[in-house]
């Protein structure tokens, strides 16, 4: 980068004592302008010969500025253009905005992967949706989430451009709408490559009924507008109700029909004919949403460019792959006939067609009527969207080694018999440079400086050559100072964001992950609730002070996830508030936790807690983040955990509980009841939820809580989830962790360095390598 031209470009756009939205958007702009022919070159590149789009409801891309000039190598050089020119502090970045198009594991995986792509020099693109007001900006008032609107954009958004002479139009039954896309570039690191995301904004076709306004329907006139903008307005609409749900397929179809319209575009402008498209393009399911591209391309090849159904179908099954993320049935969408029907009849139609193909193939196969009947896509009056979208797709794939198998012993088990040579493993994975070269500065450079180089950041395997210092004194102690630092850190950014006060010098145990029961954020809870009755009643004598770290957010109308922060937050209250335990016990619920605030808890983590259900989990990569930083892993036998001990040795990290081949023994006579009956300390604990203890302010959810895990529900048995099984178990690991950390502070960091320097497998740009070799065919 040239420093002076840089430099007059950014006084070109600041005016005297600009605030920092200020000099972020004239930063952002100036490097937009500098590189846009270089991204102009990898979009001609990418076109030119076959690529790969990867379409995701959301990608959880967190703030663009600090990460996009570490990629280009720059970040250091515009730090200090900034300081010595204007005065301007780069770290003040922080207060800018995250963009919140994105929930939880599903889309920072996405955004992830495309950063890994644009490194490898890898044809890939992003589509997805620019939602105006993202998830949803979370508060916590008297322990109780609250939500309130994300207008993430509304300062501006520097890091995209808006490509009207590429909108498209999408209909639906009486509705059609523009589809507008804004492109963010994804720059890769140490190379040229420039990947797009392209996110699809949905506007109307005319803003305003003049005509109508003038009759003085004023709420009419603006309808159009109104009923337009809601399709891109939020993250995943509440749809507990029927309108609920068909906003949410508006979604699924507006970005899957706009980006498939976009594809055909441009290859047919390319090549002049859709002959040659699966030659060209491979396109990506990121999980089911994205699952009614596979109709939606065949009508766009059937009803715009002549091809027969039979043609159209042959073509799809040769374009898409599909991942699947979950072994959860309810996760696993169904859409009503009814509905699909009433907002896309064509669509509906050729959804028939596909089942009714299914169907034929298999009896040429000589599969059996009941099995036939299982794999059907429509089943009932629901459509089954993972069946289709796994009869309909080249490969198949899992996301770490356990959930891959589950697939083929469980959930997709009859699709697997029938069709195993289109499944595969492709275990998760994150990028190494915003995931420890931008949130954890100070443990990079001590890599860079024992590695003789920073290679590792295209190449994360290279850590494995710095297990040489694992017995290393002083590099262990450079190791614990650095880690100090930035819990001193994370503690001043809770104060200030958070008001509470917390004591680095305290072991910091961190659970961040979306808010679910089989997640068992109060597996957690409950832990903590048994860890303070030992201390009352002395069976707890020698406890490590530690912190306890929660963040998380849970959907607005899922009413457990929401008693389980509650409940939290009442542990929390009454471990600070007993003199016996304030300075032994710290429970603290951080407020809005997403990408940012997970650079800061990543890097100042000791324990990772990774506590889900065995068999639940399809993969994690809030694991591999943490690991990456030096966290041990507290945590069961599952998802990728399983392949982080296998890398880094259970030695090194503490597993607990059930496994599956466990549970599988194990659930049929599980009774919780009797464990609860039988085990004083797991009674007292859960009974916490019922006898006072905590308060949920009347609302009745504590006690529908306790229900659930000794009664059950209409849809589950009871403590499905199993947290009493657990329990036990888990409190021993805990307090073993804790134990060893406090006796030999060297020993423990040894635990955590080689965690360290084991991560390499983890890197997406290994997953990223995989699929494009794989599944892709691309190069």
């Amino acid at each position: 980068m040239d420093k002076n031209v840089f430099k007059e470009k950014i006084a070109e756009k600041l005016k005297a004592q600009p605030s920092v939205t200020e000099v972020h958007n004239a930063v952002g702009e100036t490097v937009m302008d500098m590189y846009s022919q270089q991204w102009l070159n990898s979009r001609e590149k990418h076109l030119s010969g076959r690529r790969a789009a990867y379409l995701s409801m959301e990608f959880l891309v967190g703030r663009a500025v600090q990460n996009n000039l570490l990629c280009l190598g720059i970040y250091d050089e515009v730090a200090e253009v900034l300081k010595n020119d204007f005065g301007f502090d780069i770290a003040s970045f922080e207060e800018i905005e995250d963009a919140a198009l994105g929930n939880g594991g599903l889309g920072r995986l996405a955004a992830c992967f495309l950063d890994s792509a644009a490194t490898l020099d890898l044809p890939l693109d992003g589509y997805g949706i620019r939602y105006k007001y993202g998830l949803f900006k979370q508060s916590i008032v008297d322990g109780f989430q609250r939500e309130e609107a994300d207008d993430w954009s509304r300062n501006g958004d520097p890091w995209s451009a808006r490509c009207d002479k590429d909108a498209v139009l999408v209909e639906f039954s009486g509705q059609t709408v523009r589809a507008v896309p804004y492109d963010m570039p994804i720059f890769g690191c140490k190379t040229d490559n420039i990947g797009t995301l392209r996110l699809w904004q949905a506007e109307p076709i005319k803003e305003f009924d003049f005509d109508t306004f003038n009759r003085q329907n004023y709420l009419e006139a603006s309808k159009e507008k109104i009923f337009a903008e809601d399709i891109s307005r939020v993250l995943y609409p509440n749809d507990d109700t029927d309108e609920g749900k068909k906003l949410r397929l508006k979604q699924q179809y507006f970005f899957s029909c706009a980006s498939l319209t976009d594809i055909i575009r441009k290859h047919k402008a390319r090549f002049g004919t859709l002959e040659n498209l699966s030659d060209y393009i491979s396109v990506q399911l990121n999980d089911t949403h994205p699952v009614i591209s596979i109709p939606e391309l065949i009508r766009q090849l059937v009803d715009g460019e002549g091809y027969s159904f039979e043609k159209a179908l042959e073509t799809a099954k040769k374009v898409f792959n599909y991942t699947n993320h979950t072994v959860m049935q309810e996760a696993l969408e169904k859409w009503s006939c009814r509905l699909v029907e009433e907002l896309l009849p064509r669509i509906y139609e050729i959804i028939i067609m596909i089942n009714e193909s299914l169907i034929s193939e298999l009896y040429t196969k000589d599969v059996q009527k009941d099995k036939i009947a299982a794999l059907k896509i429509i089943k009932g009056d629901l459509i089954h969207m993972a069946d289709m979208a796994v009869y309909a797709s080249s490969h198949v794939n899992g996301v770490a080694e356990i959930h891959t198998q589950i697939l083929k012993d469980t959930v997709l088990s009859d699709w697997y018999s029938i069709y195993p040579e289109r499944f595969l493993n492709e275990t998760n994975g994150i990028t190494q440079r915003r995931w420890l070269g931008l949130c954890n500065r100070e443990l990079a450079a001590l890599i860079t400086e024992l590695l003789g180089t920073d290679g590792w950041l295209t190449d994360l395997d290279m850590l494995k050559e710095l297990e040489r210092f694992a017995d290393d004194a002083s590099v262990l102690r450079r190791f614990i100072r650095i880690k100090q630092g930035k819990k001193a850190e994370l503690a001043d950014f809770i104060k200030a964001h958070d008001g509470i006060e917390v004591n680095p010098d305290t072991v910091f145990d961190i659970q961040i992950k979306r808010l679910h029961e089989y997640k068992r954020q109060l597996l957690n809870a409950f832990s903590i609730l048994w860890l303070y009755y030992g201390i009352k009643d002395g069976s707890i004598t020698d406890l490590t002070p530690t912190t306890f770290v929660f963040g998380a957010k849970s959907a607005p109308g899922y009413r457990r996830a929401k008693a389980i922060i509650k409940f939290i937050n009442e542990v929390g209250r009454i471990v600070s508030s007993d003199p016996d335990t304030a300075d032994l016990l710290k429970v603290v619920f951080v407020q809005n936790y997403n990408v940012s605030y997970a650079e800061k808890l990543v890097a100042a983590a000791d324990i990772s807690e990774q506590i889900s259900t065995a068999g639940t989990e399809a993969s994690g990569t809030g694991n591999m983040k943490l690991m990456l930083n030096g966290a041990v892993t507290l945590g069961t036998y599952d998802g990728a955990n399983i392949e982080i001990v296998q890398e880094a040795g259970e030695e090194n990290n503490y597993i607990f509980g059930a496994r599956v081949e466990d549970l599988e023994k194990i659930v049929p006579d599980y009774d919780s009841r009797s464990l609860f009956a039988g085990n004083d300390k797991i009674r007292r604990v859960v009974s916490a939820l019922i006898d006072g203890t905590v308060s949920d302010g009347g609302s009745g959810d504590f006690r529908e809580l306790y229900t659930s895990l000794l009664d059950g529900a209409s849809w589950h048995k009871p403590d499905h989830y199993f947290l009493l099984g657990d329990l036990e178990s888990y409190v021993k690991a805990k307090l073993r962790c804790c134990k060893d950390y406090n006796a030999d502070r060297l020993a423990f960091a040894r635990k955590q360095w080689l965690n360290m320097c084991n991560a390499g497998k983890f890197s997406s740009d290994r997953t990223i390598a995989d699929y494009a070799e794989n599944i892709w065919g691309i190069k």
